[in-house]
């Protein structure tokens, strides 16, 4: 069974991207490149990790017209991702420009809360729902639009599945027992989130912070 994690390798520094998906490719079903990777190295640095064999999550939750979003995907396609990121706030017009110009076995999946927020930050911003609330609003958006799943948290994963049963959910944010949160403010332990209904765990820093990569992506390997 392929491994539900994948590890958020966030540096600009290429040649660190690549020593950290060699450490832990023994252990991970994939790899997540954000918007820091993404900004320092571009598509070459993408081509760059792929050689390692891992799938790629590209993290760059696009948000825009629908115009652009959807001729952004159509330029990222020939990456070929695993899992590619847009905002479930850009309307479901957006949505649906980014999975119709995204390659047909790469999952489309929308940002619906980030894990960095809590209630007061939502009130902050001018939503006034909860956060359970507003992923589950979300969730149907992105659903409408025709979209393969959604990014939550560990806390909304559980209502999103029952409400989607076939979609996919990733879940970033996940912290294994006794570690720093760091600017995460719902999270969850892998297997807590796993259990759930998760179908992508992202772990971070717990792992590529860790003084031994390989060994701290084993260990939540092994936790599962």
């Amino acid at each position: 069974m392929t491994s539900p994690v994948f590890i958020a390798i966030d540096t600009p520094d290429l040649s660190r991207a690549q020593r950290l998906a060699a450490a832990v490719r023994p252990h991970a079903g994939g790899i997540k490149l954000g918007l820091e990777f993404f900004v320092a190295n571009g598509p070459g640095g993408v081509r760059g990790l792929a050689c390692e064999g891992l799938p790629i999550f590209l993290d760059l939750k696009l948000h825009d017209i629908p115009n652009t979003v959807g001729k952004a995907v159509a330029a990222l396609a020939p990456l070929r991702p695993a899992v590619l990121t847009v905002h479930a706030a850009g309307g479901e017009a957006m949505l649906a420009a980014a999975r119709a110009a995204a390659p047909e076995d790469t999952k489309v999946v929308a940002v619906t809360v980030l894990t960095s927020l809590d209630d007061g930050d939502l009130a902050d911003i001018g939503v006034c729902d909860a956060a359970d609330v507003q992923v589950r609003r979300l969730a149907d958006l992105s659903r409408r639009a025709g979209c393969d799943g959604i990014v939550c948290s560990g806390a909304e994963v559980a209502g999103a599945r029952a409400a989607w049963p076939d979609g996919y959910f990733v879940v970033p944010g996940v912290r294994p027992a006794g570690s720093d949160t760091g600017d995460q403010k719902r999270v969850m332990t892998p297997a807590q989130a796993l259990a759930a209904g998760a179908s992508m765990l992202v772990v971070g820093r717990p792992v590529t912070a860790a003084e031994s990569p390989a060994e701290a992506a084993r260990a939540i390997a092994a936790s599962l």
